[in-house]
């Protein structure tokens, strides 16, 4: 069994900032990338950002770029996503996900998704 805790999540304005932060723990050695996807009322879930067991390796969507950074502590099995500048468009459900296959190129899990997802945390922006 693998558990993947979101938490950070709520309602900023827009310009804010908030971070997110996710705690693997279970089943669940290394190594593995680490990733966040989003889903906005009536859209399909989304890829956001992920980042290689390293933490050498980032990849991003391209409408966050700039905006937002995924760093991750391994020692802790910790994964973060701070979020700048943000948007009304930010406005989602965000999940923690973790992925092993790509742990070494984290891009993969833009494509083919993960192995284990969190339950999600709300961000909502107020405009």
């Amino acid at each position: 069994q693998v558990q993947l805790v979101e938490s950070g999540g709520g309602v900023v304005q827009a310009g804010g900032s908030l971070r997110l932060s996710c705690a693997a723990s279970g089943r669940l050695s290394g190594p593995y990338a680490m990733g966040w996807f989003r889903q906005a009322p009536g859209k399909e879930r989304e890829f956001v950002a992920a980042i290689s067991w390293s933490g050498a390796i980032t990849y991003y969507l391209d409408s966050v770029k700039g905006r937002f950074t995924i760093s991750r502590d391994m020692a802790k099995n910790l994964g973060y996503l701070q979020m700048n500048n943000l948007t009304p468009e930010d406005t989602a459900v965000y999940y923690c996900a973790a992925d092993k296959r790509s742990y070494f190129a984290p891009a993969t899990m833009s494509r083919d998704g993960p192995d284990y997802w969190g339950q999600g945390t709300q961000v909502t922006v107020s405009s």
